[in-house]
């Protein structure tokens, strides 16, 4: 059940129709005596047999409101986006009870997020945590306008706000949360984060980078976006990446002040960008609470199988409350681990940063978790 419920409306619409031409095709083709057609790698998705356990991805979308509204979409792909543009704005503002102003898309939430940095660079640095999902944050280092200052390690791998709140200073023009945190899975308390963000916004902008924040059990609970309608200096990226199963459609969103949404559109956001079918998907689900219901409640299931599987063989992981998990390897490399997995069909992540003994694995279909746990005891194995 858990394959067929996101792909049923398309598998029972057009496709039907192809599948049954190709299929009567490839018997004919047999008939004649031609050779058996052997099936090339998948341009999409992962190969067959390979678990694909390394990108935070859901496997179990786009949903099957999602999928009818892409193929509709599709059909108009010759027209730039602009209408649909204005309508998931829309849908996002009145959800939060903003105006459309407050909100801007991007190519999943990385074209936000670099665009919040390179914003923030023009005045100062980015302060963030030693651990956390840097790629966008980069860009500054990277084209040599500004630099990220990190807190220092904590033994728990958790985010002390008390010690980032020590340390803005003059240098820092926006400090960067990720939460729940990426790679640890952790969640910060929330009246603790809405505290520091009050707090902190007083002194320079706060981003909340709340990604995987409709995978915790109570999402409304969770974020700070209703500190932007409070008129606070908080900017928070969302995307349809994950849990909405849209990774590849590449739709996101940031809610901000507009002028400070204004001040980040000159950094390569806006509605240019986004295609037909990405914007019909994301309007489809957004508001699709079964699905995500669903979601979670699989992502749950696939948690507990890597739990009892880690427990069995002696290891542990962080309390995640998202669709992955970082898992303490102990003594051993997290970049071996995942070659050795690998030699597995089983896909992981290795080291972040210095932290050469945590590995990140992903929940994917409750199948690619049962090859995680069959390969883990090889791994040791061949490890120890």
């Amino acid at each position: 059940m858990h394959k067929s419920l996101s792909r049923r409306l398309f598998l029972q619409g057009t496709t039907a129709g192809v599948s049954a031409a190709l299929a009567a095709t490839s018997t004919a083709s047999l008939a004649a005596g031609a050779k058996e057609i052997v099936q090339p790698t998948p341009l999409y998705g992962p190969p067959p047999g390979v678990a694909k356990l390394n990108a935070n991805e859901n496997p179990y979308g786009p949903s099957p409101a999602a999928l009818k509204a892409m193929m509709e979409a599709s059909q108009k792909g010759a027209y730039y986006v602009y209408d649909s543009v204005m309508r998931l704005k829309t849908m996002i503002a009145e959800r939060h009870g903003l105006t459309p102003e407050h909100v801007t898309l991007g190519s999943g939430s990385s074209a936000g997020l670099a665009a919040a940095a390179i914003t923030a660079a023009q005045t100062g640095n980015i302060l963030g945590p030693d651990l956390f999902w840097d790629t966008t944050s980069r860009v500054v280092e990277i084209q040599s306008i500004g630099a990220i200052k990190r807190l220092p390690k904590l033994e728990s791998l958790a985010i002390d706000l008390d010690a980032m709140y020590n340390a803005i200073d003059d240098s820092i023009s926006m400090v960067q949360v990720t939460n729940p945190n990426n790679p640890t899975g952790m969640l910060i308390n929330p009246q603790a984060m809405r505290n520091f963000c009050i707090k902190a916004s007083k002194k320079c902008t706060v981003l909340a980078d709340e990604a995987y924040n409709e995978l915790t059990d109570n999402s409304d609970l969770n974020t700070v976006i209703p500190l932007v309608k409070d008129g606070h200096d908080i900017i928070v990226a969302r995307t349809f990446s994950k849990i909405y199963g849209l990774a590849g459609m590449r739709v996101g969103y940031l809610i901000a002040q507009p002028e400070k949404i204004e001040q980040m559109e000159k950094y390569g956001l806006g509605w240019y960008g986004l295609n037909q079918a990405g914007l019909a998907a994301a309007i489809a689900c957004y508001e699709d609470q079964r699905f995500m219901d669903y979601s979670r409640a699989k992502v749950l299931e696939g948690r507990e199988m890597v739990s009892a599987a880690l427990k069995e063989h002696g290891l542990s992981a962080l309390p995640s409350v998202t669709n992955f998990m970082f898992v303490n390897l102990g003594e051993l490399n997290a970049e071996k681990f995942r070659a050795e997995m690998a030699k597995e069909n089983v896909l992981i992540r290795g080291i972040y940063r210095d932290y050469t003994n945590w590995s990140r694995v992903s929940m994917g279909h409750l199948d690619d978790v049962e090859k995680y746990t069959a390969a883990l005891p090889k791994v040791l194995h061949r490890m120890s």
